[in-house]
Parts: C-alpha cells; sequence; structure tokens
C-alpha cells in the first residue's frame, strides 16, 4: 500500500504533466493520465480523511488518560465509537477506490425483455417487468424509448426492447441480466394454483458507430408489410426492417415505426449493441481465463430473481437478498435490489483485486 506521502508527490507530479500543453496535444495519452489522476485523487481525499480521523481518536483516547469526570469520560467514549464507525465508512471508501472503472459503466443501454416458458402468463408478465423498470427510470430521471414490440393482445408481449439513457445506467442495471421467474395463480385459473413462468432479460451497452463498426456488405436487409396481432396488417407500405449480421447470423426486425429509415435506424442500433455485447462477453471471458478469477458480475445465469406474488416476496438468489414488498417492487421501487447487487459486485471484485504500481 502506497503511503500518504507517497501518494500526495504522485498526485503533485500527474498536476504538472497534465497542465503541459504537449500533454493536452496528446488525446490518447491525456486521457489515460487523467483517469490515473483521478483514481489517485480518490484514494489521496480518502487517505487523508483517515489520518485525520485517526488523529481525532488519538487525542480523545489521550484525554481518557487523565483524571475526569465519570459523564464526560462517557461523552469521549461515545464520541471515540462515532469517529470509529466514520473510519471504517472512510476505509469501505478507500477500498471502492482502488477498484477499476468498468469502461462501459458509463454507457447507456438496451434492455431486452423476452417472455420465456409459461405462455401467456410469461408474456403478461414480460408487461410487468417492462413497467417496473419503465417507472424506476423514471424515479432516476433516466430517460427510455421503446425500439421494438411484440405484443399479445392481452396485455402482454413476447418480446419488448427499449433504450434507457442516463447517468450511471449501465453500472446499475447490468445485474438485472438473466431469467426472472414469477411465481402466481393466472386469472384464468379456476382452482387457484400457483404457476411458474419464466421471462429472460438482457442488458446490453450502447455501442456507438465508433466503438463497433459494421461493414455494410456483411448485412442482408429484408423490408416488408408490419404485422399486428394475429397477423393483420397495421401498414400499407413495406416499412418493416429485417436485418442479418452474416458473419454472426443475429438478426434484428424492427416494425413499430411507419418511416421503413426510422425502422432500420432502431434496428441498426439495437444491431450494434448486440454485436458489441459479444465482443465484450469475449474480451472479458479471455481476461478472466488470464487471471483466473472472474471480476465482476452479470453474467446470463438461471433463475438470477423469483417473484412470488402469493407471499408478495422477491427473492435475488445471487445474493441471498428476500424483500417482502413485492408489491412496490413491481411497481419500480427496484433501488434496494439494484443497490445490494452494485454493492455484492464491488465487494467480488475487492476480492479478486491484486494491487499493482500506478
Amino acid at each position: 500500500m502506497y503511503t500518504l506521502k507517497e501518494l500526495e508527490e504522485r498526485y503533485a507530479q500527474m498536476e504538472r504533466e497534465l497542465s503541459d500543453p504537449a500533454m493536452m496535444a496528446d488525446k490518447n495519452r491525456y486521457a489515460g493520465v487523467t483517469k490515473e489522476f483521478n483514481s489517485v485523487s480518490r484514494l489521496l481525499q480518502s487517505e487523508r480523511k483517515i489520518r485525520e480521523i485517526e488523529r481525532e481518536i488519538g487525542e480523545y483516547a489521550e484525554m481518557l488518560d487523565e483524571e475526569i469526570d465519570g459523564s464526560i469520560r462517557e461523552e469521549i467514549g461515545r464520541e471515540i465509537e462515532k469517529l470509529k464507525r466514520v473510519m471504517n465508512e472512510a476505509k469501505r471508501k478507500k477500498e471502492l477506490s482502488l477498484i477499476p472503472e468498468d469502461p462501459l459503466d458509463g454507457k447507456n443501454i438496451i434492455m431486452e425483455i423476452r417472455a420465456g416458458t409459461g405462455g401467456d402468463e410469461a408474456a403478461l408478465f414480460c408487461a410487468d417487468l417492462f413497467r417496473m423498470y419503465s417507472r424506476y427510470c423514471e424515479r432516476q430521471g433516466w430517460k427510455f424509448e421503446i425500439l421494438s414490440a411484440s405484443e399479445t393482445g392481452i396485455g402482454g408481449f413476447k418480446e419488448i426492447i427499449f433504450s434507457i439513457a442516463g447517468k450511471g445506467v449501465y453500472r446499475k442495471l447490468k445485474f438485472e441480466m438473466g431469467v426472472h421467474r414469477v411465481q402466481r395463480i393466472p386469472a384464468t385459473e379456476a382452482s387457484g394454483r400457483i404457476h411458474t413462468s419464466a421471462v429472460t432479460v438482457a442488458v446490453l451497452p450502447e455501442a456507438e458507430e465508433t466503438d463497433i463498426r459494421i461493414n455494410p456488405e456483411e448485412l442482408r436487409i429484408d423490408v416488408y408489410r408490419s404485422q399486428g396481432h394475429g397477423g393483420q396488417s397495421v401498414n400499407t407500405t413495406d416499412s418493416a426492417v429485417r436485418i442479418t449480421h452474416l458473419p454472426t447470423g443475429v438478426v434484428v426486425t424492427c416494425q413499430d415505426e411507419k418511416s421503413q429509415l426510422k425502422n432500420k435506424d432502431k434496428a441498426l442500433k439495437v444491431l450494434r449493441a448486440r454485436l458489441y455485447e459479444i465482443e465484450e462477453r469475449r474480451r472479458k471471458e479471455a481476461e478472466d481465463r488470464e487471471r483466473r478469477s472472474q471480476i465482476g458480475s452479470g453474467d446470463r445465469s438461471e433463475r438470477i430473481r423469483t417473484y412470488n406474488f402469493p407471499q408478495n416476496r422477491v427473492t435475488d438468489h445471487r445474493i441471498g437478498l428476500t424483500l417482502y414488498k413485492l408489491d412496490q417492487v413491481i411497481n419500480g421501487e427496484i433501488g434496494e435490489l439494484v443497490d445490494s447487487l452494485v454493492e455484492a459486485g464491488q465487494k467480488k471484485q475487492l476480492e479478486g483485486l491484486k494491487l499493482g504500481p500506478f
């Protein structure tokens, strides 16, 4: 671990480097040093706070060695305990500042929700999850836009794809990826028997054109007439678009807009995100093999969470968290789940973290 003096010296050195016009002319180098500077700055602030608290605790401890009134001694003892709690929190923040930033955390996302096993009940729960996430987005002040939707006609979705834009979107929602299981009594179930259905959620970091380049020659673009529920035509022109990425076989369709051009733009946006996610997964798998330890979470897994309506219970199986307020969760109040998963992900990263030189 670096001493306070070493951190201060490195901080001052990088301040000088960043103020050098030659450094600012080299964008790649400037970005790299800026990233390290921010990391050292956070670490330095935490270290200074810890040292200050240690000094205060030491001063109070010296007072306890003196002849003082019992009530004052008790007050000093309470103050020391309070400072120790503050110091533990400062140490926790210092540890978190050591975690390398995930370059994807600042990205917007494309979320895909698909009905799995369970037929109509799964499709209805697909709609429930969409409302849950959209209401959470509203509470966070994030913007969301539906890119593609395949409705069932009874208020459910076979599939719905939408984008979410805002600060910290991927960092908070990347752990929602996986299989969400629902247990409840369908409205059509006369015997009151509980049915179990499943919905899959994919969270894709939104890719810019500079993140991943698509060769137009590797695309097959088909246009056709948009279809509504039961196959009826909802458009009199060939506005629906299906794009196939030939090297990977990834297929994206979009028919929500009346404009063929808008549908094509939306489909390309989804395609770019899916291809980017494939590349990121490959990169992370390669890194994991090298380190022989997986840092971070959010990988697809079976049954990451169960929503039990009769018991008003939601359980996240990855972190063993159970909340008996499903009615609130399904209404978009998922902050406790999201924050707990982010914290668990940070702890996992710290467990595998190997400190190296700046």
